[in-house]
């Protein structure tokens, strides 16, 4: 049996969100003319506001924008990796890092579970010393080029939870996992904050803080 801690990503590890940081470190090192399609990553973030799209679909908007339509792996591989060095150099809460080492030293699973792209995500991951990671995928075709389309669901609220679930019969766990510890910082993750064994909000935003006061949920500020 096997206790788990499950980690988000942005804001709950990292200070700041990681997903338009990476495409525009990938815009300035590969193409930089795309930097003058970010008026239109902002006008595409401005329509999923009022509700034009979903969160999904804002992601495949500016993935298009700022990388391109399609993008051979191979070249998209030192760019995630560039940009997973700079995250863990400049971009990691202290607390993150010092819960990732007592969950360690506690013989837990590690894994990330995040909204973000998997593509960096598990460069991300790799660098902290997760075990596993449940990330939003992309549509990769036969000729190895990344296509600015999610494969499946985008790993966020009720999907990550969903995502979640899969992974742990995928994983040989159902039913024989441990204790599940989950960390973030936002209120969409309630479904997994219900399901863990011990929710911990981590750096809450205002609606998430409310609710982890009525449910008497562990908060902790890992600045």
């Amino acid at each position: 049996m096997s206790d788990l801690a499950i980690y988000d990503l942005d804001r709950t590890i990292t200070r700041r969100a990681t997903y338009t940081p990476f495409l525009i470190h990938c815009a300035v090192r590969r193409q930089q003319w795309r930097l003058l399609f970010v008026p239109g990553v902002a006008l595409a973030m401005l329509a999923y506001l009022l509700r034009a799209f979903n969160r999904g679909k804002l992601k495949e908007i500016c993935q298009a924008l700022l990388i391109g339509r399609h993008i051979h792996a191979a070249e998209l591989k030192p760019l995630a990796e560039s940009f997973a060095d700079a995250t863990v150099t400049g971009n990691i809460r202290p607390g993150a890092r010092r819960a990732i080492d007592r969950d360690r030293a506690q013989g837990r699973r590690l894994v990330l579970a995040t909204a973000s792209y998997r593509l960096y995500a598990n460069e991300i991951a790799s660098r902290l010393g997760f075990d596993d990671v449940i990330a939003t995928g992309s549509v990769i075709g036969l000729d190895d080029r990344v296509e600015a389309r999610i494969l499946d669901e985008n790993c966020y609220g009720d999907a990550k939870k969903r995502m979640i679930d899969s992974w742990v019969d995928a994983s040989g766990l159902l039913g024989r996992h441990g204790h599940v510890r989950f960390y973030s910082d936002h209120a969409s993750d309630a479904p997994v904050f219900e399901w863990a064994d011990e929710p911990v909000a981590v750096n809450p935003h205002a609606k998430l803080a409310r609710l982890a006061a009525e449910r008497g949920w562990q908060v902790e500020d890992w600045d």
